[in-house]
């Protein structure tokens, strides 16, 4: 489809609708965090130990990172309609596993199915990349991501709510409400942006070492996963900080929480607004900075003995706006790289950034002990802004060697 044709809202002839490609990345987002407040009660009907239950998150990004990997190139092989609209049924069908399984096992296994909600992520900042060049899908996929950065603010309050009135279970019948509806939007306007390539599904696969070998698809790559490894290492370790450190209550731990969210909103909007004039690899580098600045400021304040629950978080708002900042942009060099491989190169770099943040979270949870301060967590968090600051300057010298 050429890129040139005009959307026009539920007329699957044109290219989709922006409001049609935010629903589907915030519906895959809905999966990752609503049901959290569920998984006290979760661990008593199944009765099993809580930490059983919570490998439902653990493996549930482990598959995500994985399927990254496969739904690029089929998207790319296929188009990206079907393959949206098969990864959606698949969740559907696993959401309503989890909500009728008969046993944890039988919950996890379901629960990991659920994964196939990545297609919405993927291929939506694939579609965009189709559509538009560049800088202008930097610019578009701040504003898709901007709108689906509103999920994880209010999902586990939402998810807190329903199972207090209604149990566990109606996080997922969200969950697959969400999915019927994504389903739905996506056969009604999600007309296909790529002309489906000839070769096979092998063919696709072996595109890869194309984007393998290129410096700046790796330095894109890199700038992202350690920026938002910073977030996921605050995901594994700032419960730990609120509750035992500070000892904060659930109520006040959940709204200091989503600070990182609320900063994303606002660095989303920057790159919305600004991309196109600024351009992705200096948003990427000004991101990256951003970050790197609001845990350096939160750090020398913890050595000067002014360490708090208010400083610890409050800084936290810098690494949602880096993060806004950089991702779009991040994901949009990943793709300019090989503009007919938009499909791999999101799903590739995605499983990179995903299974990186992965890590990064199981060592934070690692280094935080009885009797710790926050000050390993700084320390890790830093460490990782630092080297993305470095991975998008090695990008910014090939670019600049390149246009010599």
């Amino acid at each position: 489809m050429p890129s040139k044709t005009a959307s026009r809202f539920l007329d699957p002839t044109t290219p989709p609708h922006v409001f049609t490609l935010t629903f589907v990345a915030a519906a895959a987002t809905l999966s990752m965090n609503v049901f959290l407040p569920s998984l006290p009660g979760m661990a008593r009907y199944f009765d099993t130990d809580y930490r059983i239950v919570q490998l439902s998150v653990a493996l549930y990004l482990c598959v995500n990172a994985l399927m990254q990997v496969v739904v690029g190139p089929l998207s790319d092989r296929f188009g990206r309609r079907p393959v949206i609209m098969a990864g959606f049924a698949i969740y559907i069908l696993a959401t309503l596993g989890c909500i009728y399984a008969p046993s944890v096992q039988v919950f996890l296994g379901f629960r990991m199915l659920q994964a196939s909600v990545v297609v919405g992520v993927v291929l939506s900042r694939a579609a965009i990349r189709d559509m538009v060049p560049g800088d202008q899908a930097a610019s578009m996929i701040g504003y898709v991501t901007m709108g689906m950065s509103i999920i994880p603010m209010i999902g586990p309050s939402i998810g807190g709510v329903l199972d207090q009135a209604f149990g566990w279970k109606a996080n997922f019948w969200l969950q697959a409400g969400a999915g019927v509806a994504a389903i739905l939007l996506t056969w009604r306007d999600l007309g296909e942006t790529i002309t489906p390539q000839v070769g096979g599904f092998r063919a696709q696969f072996r595109a890869y070492p194309s984007l393998l070998t290129s410096p700046r698809f790796w330095g894109y790559c890199a700038s992202a996963a350690l920026t938002s490894g910073a977030f996921f290492a605050y995901l594994g370790g700032a419960p730990f900080v609120g509750s035992e450190i500070y000892g904060m209550s659930p109520a006040r731990l959940g709204l200091f929480f989503g600070a990182p969210a609320a900063g994303y909103l606002v660095g989303n909007y920057i790159s919305g607004r600004h991309s196109m004039r600024i351009g992705l690899t200096n948003m990427v580098f000004w991101g990256a900075i951003i970050t790197a600045a609001g845990l350096t400021l939160s750090l020398i304040l913890f050595l000067l003995g002014f360490g708090s629950e208010y400083v610890f978080f409050g800084f936290m708002t810098w690494v949602g706006v880096g993060n806004g900042m950089t991702l779009p942009n991040a994901t949009s060099g990943m793709m300019s790289v090989r503009p007919d491989l938009a499909g791999s190169a999101s799903g590739l770099g995605g499983a990179l950034n995903i299974g990186g943040g992965a890590a990064l979270s199981a060592l934070a949870g690692w280094l935080l002990a009885p009797g710790s301060t926050a000050m390993p967590l700084l320390l890790l968090m830093l460490s990782s802004s630092a080297l993305a600051v470095g991975a998008i300057l090695l990008v910014k010298q090939r670019e600049k060697r390149l246009n010599l």
